[in-house]
């Protein structure tokens, strides 16, 4: 199911044995448009310090309380490995917190979580998971830094072939693979009240220096665009829809080839 990033967040975060704190931010990787973390606020517990939590570590999403239920114990979060979220997230302690929690790396495979295309599987096939991950880590490799901050995200223009679009508002993810499927963009600048979606694959570049995100499609094209109602559930239907005025390939389609 499609769901909002901003709805996501604040949900509270439990381990086995209590609650830990909430969900301030997410950090997505912006070269597979995957959120892979949670970043969440332990407020009491760890006298507030910023954990990083991966969806793999998901027992369950409980949606009607708002809660993420972990598969993990207090203690193992209490022990992890710390990080500043103020500065990037580097590939070195990625992998000290892989290695913490014996998680997989996601990166240096062709699926969306590296050995599988969703973190729930990774969770359950143990085997596959500590070869992969021996294998990887055998490898001399350098890997640039791909995680972005939603919040640092949140605000960046969209600028059409002719002019500016609007900004970005908010993210659609998909709640079994946690990819971003859509971009949520305010045209209130040019066009009061109306939001739309892009897919981020559809951007022709991202300027992380400008804070800017180039798409191939003109003001007029926008204007006209399937309109996002945020009170509705976004649907096969609608995305159908929005997929064939861009004419564009349905991600639908791609996902059931690779499967």
């Amino acid at each position: 199911m499609l769901r909002s990033l901003k709805d996501l967040e604040r949900y509270t975060v439990s381990a086995t044995d209590g609650d830990i704190g909430s969900v301030e931010f997410f950090l997505l990787d912006d070269e597979h448009w995957t959120i892979r973390y949670l970043v969440v606020d332990t407020v009491k517990f760890l006298d507030g310090r910023e954990v990083l939590i991966s969806p793999i570590s998901f027992q369950q999403a409980e949606w009607s309380t708002h809660r993420f239920q972990l598969a993990l114990a207090m203690a193992d979060i209490e022990n992890c490995p710390s990080i500043d979220v103020d500065k990037p997230v580097s590939r070195q302690h990625e992998q000290d917190f892989n290695q913490y929690y014996g998680y997989p790396p996601y990166w240096g495979y062709s699926g969306v979580w590296g050995v599988g295309n969703s973190p729930s599987l990774l969770a359950i096939r143990k085997d596959e998971v500590a070869a992969a991950r021996a294998a990887v880590k055998s490898e001399k490799r350098s890997y640039d830094i791909h995680l972005r901050s939603t919040n640092e995200l949140r605000g960046y223009h969209i600028q059409g072939t002719d002019e500016a679009i609007g900004h970005v508002e908010d993210f659609i993810v998909d709640d079994e693979t946690w990819e971003v499927r859509y971009l949520v963009i305010d045209t209130s600048i040019w066009w009061f009240g109306k939001k739309v979606l892009v897919a981020p694959r559809w951007a022709s570049r991202i300027s992380w220096e400008e804070k800017a995100v180039y798409v191939d499609m003109s003001r007029d094209s926008i204007k006209n665009s399937p309109e996002l109602d945020p009170s509705l559930v976004i649907n096969r239907e609608y995305e159908t829809h929005l997929y064939a005025y861009f004419g564009r390939p349905a991600y639908w389609s791609r996902d059931d080839l690779t499967k």
